[in-house]
């Protein structure tokens, strides 16, 4: 992930200029039925917990040490051969992620410091080869997975800081790779290779999530060849979804558009800028304290309330919210981060109904909260509100209206266009749910 203001900063300027990268496109992508129930499903199971999880844990200064730390590539290697993660248990982490009510979990199988987190024959850099550990902790996942109903997806960087042959972008500088490297047929073919086993050896995969484009797009001739990489997913897994963290508009083959720490349509943090709200599915990842990858300073996590705010912003805004956290080097995820996610779950049991499955409501967000549909059901949840009347502009009629918890009658009336919703006390909820029944 792009983390620091520097990149942002370079970003930003990019897309004002109107900089980018070139792609070719030879033929249109037509979905098939199998990847467009794919994206249904997808677009209603709302939650998903993301694990920045490699080597660079064992630093305990976030995923991006190597580049940030002026790392030699050889040196940064030591790590893996240190890497022992004796407390990692795939069960305990699926248990955990359930528990907080997701419904996929999206792991990197390959960060940007080109080390991958599973058995692959394309590199002997691996967690398999190349730690005393000598696991697939991927596999393990993935088979803890389908055992207890969770979808899994894994995160794939498309840059590499360590290989000869990655044509070296805006970052990586620093690794001691020899000048005038690069060659990328080679290194396509590499990706290509890995892309294969991951999607041929660890079972039904639900996205490949690419993260990395960004650092080519100072280079206007470069091309990637996405659409003969996302063609070979397509085939060898026509349910599996593609997304980019491109920082722009979707590209001809993807299945979702993400966003980095914003809501769709919003742009706080300076990557969405110029970025379209498209009509594919919609997911937005954030941290759940300050950091992808795990770092040992970083504990200020946000509060349970901030995280089911979020998700109720994200759903209202007909988005999936991937929540991530940064697995310890020992194996283990961080006990705040377990206990967050346990209390999200607790709610989810009591509201999971008002978002699971639905899609961004009749009423547009406003700063009293957001509202979510399925059906004839209108959930409007009030998340900002220090008065007992609320009025939405809706158009259609309303049946009814209840208090969605308890199913306390609400009166209401007809006004201005819309309704007043007299509610018997100021909220005081972290949502407080009315579910309306339209005609």
């Amino acid at each position: 992930m792009i983390t620091l203001k520097k990149h942002l900063l370079a970003a930003a300027l990019l897309m004002i200029s109107g900089a980018g990268f070139a792609q070719s496109y030879t033929t249109k992508y037509e979905p098939t039925k199998e990847n467009l129930e794919a994206r249904k499903e997808f677009q209603d199971e709302k939650f998903g917990i993301f694990l920045h999880w490699g080597i660079y844990s064992m630093t305990a200064q976030g995923e991006w040490y190597m580049n940030e730390g002026k790392i030699d590539r050889n040196e940064y290697a030591k790590l893996a051969s240190g890497f022992y993660p004796s407390k990692f248990n795939a069960a305990e982490w699926v248990s955990a992620i359930k528990a907080s009510g997701a419904k996929y979990i999206t792991i990197t199988s390959r960060h940007h410091d080109g080390f991958s987190m599973f058995g692959t024959k394309q590199s002997d850099y691996n967690i398999v080869d190349a730690t005393p550990f000598h696991r697939d902790v991927l596999k393990e996942l993935a088979e803890e997975c389908k055992k207890q109903g969770i979808k899994l997806h894994f995160y794939y960087s498309h840059l590499d800081w360590r290989r000869d042959d990655y044509p070296e972008g805006r970052t990586g500088h620093f690794s001691g790779r020899p000048a005038g490297h690069g060659d990328y047929n080679s290194y396509f073919n590499f990706m290509n290779n890995q892309l294969t086993e991951l999607l041929t050896n660890y079972g039904p995969i639900g996205a490949i999530w690419f993260d990395g484009l960004w650092d080519h797009d100072q280079d206007s001739n470069f091309n990637w060849r996405l659409d003969e990489q996302y063609a070979l997913i397509h085939k060898l897994q026509p349910s599996c979804l593609v997304g980019n963290n491109h920082h722009r508009n979707p590209y001809s083959g993807e299945d979702f558009q993400m966003f980095e720490r914003d809501l769709p349509g919003q742009n706080v943090t300076g990557y969405s800028k110029g970025t379209d709200v498209s009509q594919l599915p919609l997911e937005t990842c954030e941290t759940m304290n300050g950091m992808w990858g795990y770092k040992i300073q970083d504990q200020n996590y946000k509060t349970t309330e901030q995280l089911i705010r979020y998700l109720v912003k994200a759903a209202g805004m007909n988005a999936n919210l991937l929540m991530n956290i940064g697995p310890q080097p020992n194996g283990e995820l961080p006990a705040v981060a377990v206990q967050r996610m346990k209390e999200v779950g607790q709610w989810m049991n009591s509201y999971g109904e008002t978002i699971y499955g639905t899609r961004g409501g009749d009423v547009a967000p406003h700063d009293w909260g957001v509202s979510t549909r399925k059906g004839d059901k209108l959930y409007i949840h009030i998340i900002h509100l220090k008065d007992k009347a609320l009025y939405i502009p809706l158009e259609a009629k309303i049946k009814s209206a209840t208090r969605f918890i308890d199913k306390k009658t609400i009166s209401f009336k007809a006004q201005d266009g819309g309704y007043l919703l007299q509610l018997p006390e100021v909220p005081a909820d972290v949502d407080y749910v009315v579910e309306l029944t339209l005609k």
